[in-house]
């Protein structure tokens, strides 16, 4: 058959071989050296279980039927047997799912004799559309009572309710049951008596050690499903979604919303991270205490949480780091500081991709395994390599229907299990997993999918604009970038200043504007209009980092778009006042100040006892405590010092921000590439030239041949060295080609047709044409040369 099979395939089209390359393009990965090897690729278990993965429920069932209808003798089928089993009333979509069984290479052959490559039973069911083996297979008793139709009718008819019901239970598939032989149950018993049922150790299989299995015969299945008909109930149009029809453009409003709350949310929780990082269980992960921590600080559930930490760890924002007493702990890494800088909307798109390419599926996390323990984010048991692909089958539902449509979740379950049975199977907790995180990201709104993640999802040359494969999958991203730009409000540059000293940003603040503002005030809460409120704490930190009474009014009245209110002048004047009007040191640490009464003041404090500070001079004090300890007691207790260096220069310090070493976010390759216009046209050619030649090489001259030790009848010598190097110097004076058999350096004997161009130096120069490549040989290497016929 697989030189048949090949056959076939080497008599196609270029059009429909490329068509086959399109539906299959594991076939060409890597490209196969010629068609017989595509065609032995093409009947392989892998590629066959691939492409039926891809397969929807009618068209599987088709395929079932070819199984079905196969002749016992010859194991072929035909278009017509198909029809017969399928019914009239499906014919014309049953002759389509045949023609894309037949385009894909399922079923080859002409019509009235198609073959069923013979992987498929290898990779399906034992039972086509559930039905069991025939009669005549399983038993003999059951052979007799299957042929008189009449009498098996009346069987049926007279089988008791029990009985009954068993029947029609296994009518539905599959047709096996197992029984308990302590147990039996009197129906069962019933049916096995009457030879309805078929105890399948009597075929020859072992018996089970926890009971016996029974089969129902395939004549008998057929029989109890007259009303369906013998494949069952087809269903060969998918189910039509009925959900509520959204305004496209409210969709991308809410999604555009939840996408600066997801950045905001992932920015808060990796804050919380920089200013106190967890650490990393002994087993992997994240604990329990710390994700819920992590969720209050950034004002979300602890399934959202879950989900933006395991997304920010694939995105690279996110990593591992020492804390120097040899144990490890989550922390930002400096990824995330260039992220951070960046506008909304490619931060989002950052998350975006990594959520669509990692392998972890955050809907496990607080789950517990097969061990009875729970699942912790980032811990090894959460990871998925299923995971892509099933976020894109669920996105790609949405994609395909109407923008604004968003149908219910079971609806859109049981679209994707029409549209791919096999692929679908055990993935409904994945892909609910997958919708829940796109809602949670913004990729959709108001359940349905936004406009600028059906950007996203698209990926260059999807829609055939790209042949020859130069855009770069960053292009797709950019235009999503763009395309949410749009939606988002524009990033302010301004700030509202209240009395009661709380500041109003009406909008996304620029990446200026946010880090001052991280400086001067304190965040209260977050929205489209954020609210943050100065403090003296605030103040006095926006000192400690180098700006002066000056710069915070010039700031503040540059910023604000109301006036500043006199409360916030008196306020900033008053820090200043305060601030640096003590100064310390390392004696261990000393405190001096041009301000006697207010060192005086400082002694006599007994709220800083602790300190031990005793006067060296008018205007010094020292302590033996460190100067980080002293700096700290006394804003504790309400003054505002500042350290200085040993020059008495005013040191200005941030506090001191931990990162973990930088990781590159892992972003997935296509399974296979995605091959249209010239690259799909090279691939057929390079298919083409490889069977010509291989297929040439196969064809070279007896004389060859025999030159190779090879038992040719009838041939009683070979052909000579010397003979051998004449032919060779009358092909380079008449520039023919020739046949030419040699043994290369690992003892290997070939032929290969060439056109010589010169002997000299002991090598013959020649010119494949085949390969477009020269080619030297050491004449006594050689061992025939016949010119070409």
């Amino acid at each position: 058959m697989a030189t048949t099979f090949a056959d076939q395939l080497r008599s196609l089209p270029d059009e429909a071989l490329g068509a086959l390359i399109q539906l299959r393009p594991d076939l060409v990965v890597p490209v196969p050296a010629d068609i017989s090897a595509l065609a032995v690729r093409a009947q392989s278990r892998n590629s066959v279980a691939r492409c039926l993965d891809g397969l929807d429920e009618f068209t599987l069932t088709v395929l079932d039927a070819a199984r079905l209808s196969r002749a016992a003798d010859t194991a072929l089928t035909s278009v017509d047997d198909i029809l017969q089993l399928a019914g009239e009333d499906v014919a014309e979509d049953a002759r389509a799912a045949i023609d894309r069984l037949r385009v894909r290479f399922l079923l080859h052959g002409p019509p009235e004799a198609l073959h069923v490559v013979g992987a498929v039973d290898e990779v399906t069911s034992p039972y086509p559309a559930g039905l069991g083996r025939p009669a005549d297979f399983l038993d003999p008793q059951a052979a007799a009572l299957c042929a008189d139709r009449a009498k098996l009718r009346r069987t049926v008819l007279a089988a008791p309710p029990g009985a009954r019901a068993v029947l029609d239970r296994l009518a539905a598939g599959p047709p096996v049951g197992a029984l308990n032989r302590d147990s039996v149950a009197e129906p069962v018993r019933w049916l096995v008596d009457q030879h309805v049922l078929v105890p399948v150790s009597e075929a020859g299989r072992a018996p089970r050690p926890d009971g016996e299995l029974v089969e129902l015969p395939r004549e008998v299945g057929m029989l109890l499903r007259r009303d369906t008909g013998p494949l069952g109930v087809l269903r060969p149009v998918a189910p039509v979604l009925d959900g509520p029809a959204r305004d496209p453009r409210s969709a991308d409003s809410a999604g555009a919303g939840q996408t600066m709350e997801a950045v905001r949310a992932t920015e808060a929780l990796l804050e919380a991270l920089a200013t106190e990082p967890a650490p990393v269980l002994r087993t992997g992960g994240l604990g329990v205490r710390d994700l819920k921590r992590l969720a209050k600080a950034a004002g979300i559930d602890e399934a959202g949480a879950a989900l933006l930490v395991e997304t920010t760890y694939a995105a690279g924002l996110l990593g591992e780091s020492e804390n120097g007493t040899g144990a490890d702990n989550f922390l930002p890494t400096g990824q995330y500081d260039l992220w951070r800088s960046t506008g909304i909307a490619h931060r989002w798109a950052a998350l975006a991709r990594a959520w669509l390419a990692m392998t972890r599926q955050p809907g496990l996390i607080g789950r517990r395994d097969e061990r009875d323990r729970p699942i912790n984010a980032l811990a090894p048991d959460a990871e998925r390599a299923g995971a892509p692909q099933a976020r894109r089958e669920a996105l790609a539902v949405l994609g395909d229907l109407d923008p604004g449509t968003a149908p219910p979740v079971d609806a859109l379950l049981g679209l994707l299990t029409w549209q791919a049975p096999r692929r679908s199977r055990g993935r409904e907790a994945a892909h609910r997993d997958a919708w829940a995180g796109a809602a949670m990201l913004g990729i959709t709104g108001l359940g349905a999918l936004t406009s600028y993640s059906r950007v996203l999802l698209t990926g260059p040359g999807d829609d055939g604009d790209d042949p020859l494969g130069v855009l770069h999958p960053e292009d797709s991203h950019a235009d999503a970038v763009r395309t949410l730009d749009q939606l988002l409000p524009e990033p302010v540059d301004h700030i509202l200043v209240q009395a009661d000293l709380t500041v109003v940003v009406p909008g996304p603040p620029e990446p200026e504007l946010a880090g001052e503002l991280d400086v001067l005030a304190e965040p209260e809460s977050a929205g489209g209009a954020s609210v943050f409120r100065v403090t003296p704490a605030s103040v006095r930190r926006a000192f400690d980092v180098g700006y002066q009474a000056a710069d915070l009014h010039d700031l503040f009245r540059r910023r604000s778009r109301t006036p500043v209110p006199q409360t916030l002048t008196y306020l900033i004047d008053d820090a200043a006042r305060r601030h640096g009007g003590l100064r310390s040191g390392s004696a261990g640490s000393y405190l001096r100040s041009d301000d006697e009464a207010l060192l005086a003041e400082v002694v006599a404090d007994k709220r800083l006892g602790t300190l031990e500070m005793r006067r060296i001079a008018p205007t010094v004090l020292v302590s033996p405590r460190p100067v980080a300890r002293l700096l700290g007691a006394l804003r504790e207790v309400g003054y505002a010092p500042v350290a200085e260096d040993a020059g008495g220069a005013t040191v200005l310090t941030r506090p001191k921000t931990r990162r973990a070493p930088s990781r590159s976010a892992r972003i997935a390759e296509p399974a296979a590439p995605l091959l249209t216009g010239p690259r799909l046209a090279g691939v057929v050619e390079q298919l083409r030239r490889g069977d010509v030649a291989t297929r040439a090489a196969r064809r070279a001259p007896v004389t060859v041949r025999a030159a190779h030790g090879q038992a040719i009848p009838g041939l009683t010598a070979v052909q000579q060295h010397t003979q051998a190097m004449a032919v060779l110097q009358q092909a380079v004076r008449d520039k023919a080609r020739v046949w030419v058999g040699y043994v290369d350096s690992h003892g290997a004997t070939l032929s290969r047709l060439v056109r010589p161009v010169s002997m000299s130096a002991g090598y013959l120069r020649a010119e494949d044409e085949r390969g477009e490549s020269l080619h030297t040989f050491a004449l006594h290497r050689i061992t025939a040369a016949v010119t070409e016929e």
